[in-house]
């Protein structure tokens, strides 16, 4: 068992994060001792925490996370993450034309002054 100062070390989340995590039912501690309510995660945590940061480094929301961890046979993490590509597909074009407003917006105001 790892206390949650040891568990954010060994899997690069803080501790503040943990708390959400366990707040928002993501991430629950193996055992809080009842006399003062430390947390204390297990090695079955370990997999799940890694997985949590890596879909937090993805771009996953919160509630993308908890659909994620809702389906214990992660049978659909390929549909999720198949979604999320496609979402990353449609933000990256909407941020090219946005720079092609831009660019024409400046290339207007260059023919202007001449």
């Amino acid at each position: 068992m790892y206390k949650i100062s040891e568990f954010s070390e060994l899997t690069g989340l803080s501790k503040e994060t943990l708390r959400y995590y366990a707040e928002v039912g993501l991430l629950e501690p193996a055992y809080i001792h009842p006399d003062n309510r430390y947390k204390y995660y297990d090695d079955g945590s370990y997999f799940l925490a890694l997985m949590l940061g890596k879909l937090r480094t993805l771009g996953f929301t919160i509630q993308e996370m908890v659909k994620v961890m809702e389906d214990e046979s992660f049978s659909h993490m390929e549909e999720l993450l198949l979604e999320k590509r496609k979402k990353i597909d449609e933000e990256i074009q909407g941020l090219q034309e946005k720079l092609a407003d831009i660019d024409a917006f400046l290339k207007s105001g260059r023919e202007e002054d001449e």
